[in-house]
């Protein structure tokens, strides 16, 4: 007669553990991996709205310029144009210019008699990483 072997009364629990640690683990890998992904996403349409901000900007100093130096016309009833950006921090950035004036001899202060409202609005990117943002000027 031969005892019985050790290994006859041992019940395999590694393997459930192991299959459990594996799923956990993969588990925990798949959430960071969708974290990282939301997170670059939003840190790219952080940036396409900054750029739009700027191009706004950029296109209400533009709208000034055109306005008040070069004499571009702003009638009562408004005029609309657009400016293209070629450099390369706002390319394929646009802003839309809307121009109204107003008199302003009722207003207090130094200046002309014309009130000008120059709206700037910048674009930037397409689809789902379009921004868009407003810029408003007033000047005399």
């Amino acid at each position: 007669m031969y005892p019985r072997s050790p290994g006859q009364y041992q019940n395999g629990a590694g393997l459930p553990i192991a299959i459990f640690v594996i799923t956990v683990l993969s588990l925990l890998v798949f959430g960071m991996s969708q974290l990282q992904q939301q997170s670059g996403e939003s840190l790219s349409l952080q940036i396409q709205s900054q750029r739009a901000f700027f191009a706004a900007e950029s296109g209400a100093q533009v709208g000034v310029t055109d306005v008040l130096y070069e004499g571009r016309a702003c009638p009562a009833g408004g005029s609309n144009w657009t400016v293209a950006f070629s450099k390369q921090a706002l390319s394929g950035c646009e802003a839309r210019l809307q121009c109204s004036q107003e008199d302003a001899t009722a207003v207090n202060g130094n200046g002309g008699d014309r009130l000008y409202t120059i709206v700037s609005e910048g674009r930037c990117g397409a689809g789902q990483e379009a921004a868009r943002r407003v810029v408003e000027v007033r000047v005399r």
